[in-house]
């Protein structure tokens, strides 16, 4: 059984106006707040530190978008396909993200804070230089995603698939994969140490560090 960490769920109002992500142009600081914006599609957006607040995004499409140092606390995107996104720099605490596509999303060098990634496609996706606290991945797809120099505060993963993920120079102390599928890790292996693996995975690493294992 994986490890369970308790976030900080998006704090969101029980009712919520309907709005446009347009709505953003009216506000010279690019803020967006208490509203739920459903079934947009936006391509190729290009805003500098917006500011997002109480705000559900539902069914909506932002596909090569970049939002860089963006600001965003109590947000849920449901059902979203945020393919090639780019968060970089971003603060990023109380979000969900359920249900969404994040193929080739880039969140190097963000701030991620009591933030879920719940039945997610991230196959691809960048979390370079990030930093992660009461974090959340479950059963999401994270082929091939890149973690290379994160640093990892509570963060669980939890029957994702992280098949050619990159760990290098990334600590896993304290973080548990023992639900997760793989069949090539990129990791330090002196990062590996109090990271909670199955039996299965230790064998796994102790035959790549070439001993013999015994059965």
């Amino acid at each position: 059984m994986a490890t369970k960490i308790k976030l900080e769920q998006p704090k969101i109002p029980s009712v919520l106006e309907e709005g446009s992500f347009r709505d953003i142009y009216r506000d010279e600081d690019l803020q967006l707040m208490n509203c739920m914006i459903t079934g947009e599609r936006l391509d190729n957006e290009e805003l500098d530190q917006i500011i997002l607040s109480k705000v559900v995004f539902k069914n909506v499409t932002f596909t090569n978008a970049a939002f860089p140092r963006i600001d965003m606390v109590d947000v849920i995107f449901d059902n979203c396909n945020l393919s090639n996104v780019s968060f970089q720099e971003g603060l990023i605490h109380r979000v969900a993200f359920k249900d969404c596509k994040l193929m080739g999303a880039d969140f190097s060098e963000a701030n991620l804070g009591n933030v879920s990634f719940i039945s997610c496609m991230g196959n691809l996706s960048s979390f370079t230089d990030a930093r992660f606290k009461q974090v959340q991945f479950d059963h999401t797809s994270l082929h091939g995603a890149n973690y290379h120099n994160s640093k990892f505060t509570k963060v669980i993963f939890s029957d994702c698939d992280l098949n050619d993920v990159h760990f290098v120079q990334t600590s896993l102390n304290g973080v548990d994969i023992s639900t997760c599928t793989f069949e090539r890790l990129h990791v330090d292996f002196e990062c590996l140490e109090g990271c909670s693996v199955s039996p299965d995975q230790a064998i796994g690493f102790a035959k790549l560090l070439g001993l013999k294992v015994v059965e």
